[in-house]
């Protein structure tokens, strides 16, 4: 990457455990795509009314060539999502297809020659 990856918290204190297990996803998606230029990560605990819990938004900003990768959960009332740790799981799932999805396609813009 030729940024370092940027991870911020908002609404909560860092935690360096999180911090290490969203650079460890980041991590994954280097090794599944190596042109990764930049990754952004936002961790939000917003204020929610006390009936209910606590759920965690996860924002994912992934830059490649061409194309900027955005993944929002905000997963409303999952109550999955009370825990950070499987907000992050599911929010760097959904980086991973969008990011396959763009190999594809860029993949299958590729010449004919440069194909084989």
């Amino acid at each position: 990457m030729q940024v370092p990856v940027q991870i911020h918290f908002h609404g909560v204190d860092p935690s360096p455990a999180l911090e290490q297990r969203i650079r460890e996803q980041v991590a994954k998606l280097e090794q599944f795509y190596d042109r990764i230029t930049r990754c952004e990560v936002s961790v939000e605990l917003p204020h929610q009314h006390q009936r209910h819990g606590k759920t965690w938004h996860i924002r994912i900003d992934v830059s490649v060539p061409g194309q900027e990768i955005v993944v929002s959960r905000d997963p409303g009332r999952a109550e999955d999502h009370e825990d950070p740790y499987i907000a992050v799981r599911d929010a760097f799932l959904a980086a991973r297809r969008q990011l396959e999805d763009y190999v594809h396609k860029m993949r299958d813009q590729r010449p004919a020659e440069a194909k084989a």
